[in-house]
């Protein structure tokens, strides 16, 4: 198999344009997206010391709270600088998830949270989840995340600035070709449906496939105040904004307003 390559303008994106580090603690949405995203899993994860390949794990903001829990963590991540920072919380090595080192059946839990945001042609997206089956043992759990696609139609409205015509122009364009082209702003990405994201870790052979959202259908209400003067969200809206996302679990017609979303799913046995 010859080694896939990582678009350049990613490569420069998280090494020399934003610490990825920083991003879920800096912020009330990014704080949410990290307490859901523990949360989520915390209810198909194993005992730990479960063996957890973190795949694509950036600087180790995952991997902290899985070590921390117990767990034996190896991650693997494309960007050097990230893979520098966090081989101080786990073991850490340069990989692509599209073609993994990693032995068959070595891990009892995959997970990609973040490879598939970046692959926008479909058939890297399910190479990746197929390898992370291969190297997951029978009956293992993957997990992957996902950008929802109409994100960023909440985020600029938030933000106050989606009627400016570039940012109309852009969201529109990303509403229609569920990928952004990474000019200026955020990097290449791939923007998902919650049924498109299901569909594909079934078509890398994993079974038992559910979908959550994320933050829920009121997170861009922690953006909007944050983004406002004075003090930012209080611990009531973000406790509220919070329990929105735990109460909109059982209808998936609301998984189209989260700005993120998780699907797991199993190995077959």
């Amino acid at each position: 198999m010859s080694h896939p390559t990582l678009a350049p303008e990613i490569e420069h994106f998280y090494s020399e344009v934003v610490d990825e580090s920083d991003r879920l603690s800096m912020s009330a949405d990014g704080r949410l997206e990290l307490l859901r995203t523990r949360e989520l899993l915390g209810r198909f994860l194993p005992p730990a010391p479960a063996r957890v390949l973190d795949v694509g794990g950036g600087p180790g903001v995952h991997a902290r709270w899985l070590t921390a829990d117990g767990y034996d963590v190896h991650l693997v991540d494309p960007v050097a600088r990230h893979v520098e920072q966090a081989a101080t919380v786990c073991s850490a090595s340069l990989g692509d998830a599209r073609a993994l080192e990693e032995g068959d059946a070595t891990y009892d839990v995959v997970q990609l949270l973040g490879p598939l945001y970046h692959l926008p042609e479909r058939a890297d997206r399910v190479q990746a989840l197929n390898e992370a089956r291969r190297v997951v043992r029978p009956g293992g759990l993957v997990a992957a995340a996902a950008i929802n696609r109409y994100s960023s139609l909440f985020e600029h409205s938030a933000l106050a600035h989606l009627h400016t015509p570039r940012l109309e122009s852009s969201v529109s364009d990303i509403l229609r070709t569920a990928v952004y082209d990474g000019r200026r702003g955020f990097t290449l990405s791939y923007f998902h449906r919650g049924e498109e994201l299901a569909e594909e870790l079934s078509a890398a052979g994993l079974c038992d496939v559910e979908v959550f959202g994320v933050e829920g259908p009121a997170w861009s209400m922690l953006k909007a105040v944050e983004n406002q003067p004075g003090p930012g969200p209080d611990e009531a809206l973000f406790t509220s904004v919070l329990t929105a996302a735990r109460t909109a679990e059982p209808y998936p017609e609301l998984l189209a307003a989260s700005s993120h979303l998780l699907a797991v799913g199993r190995s077959p046995r």
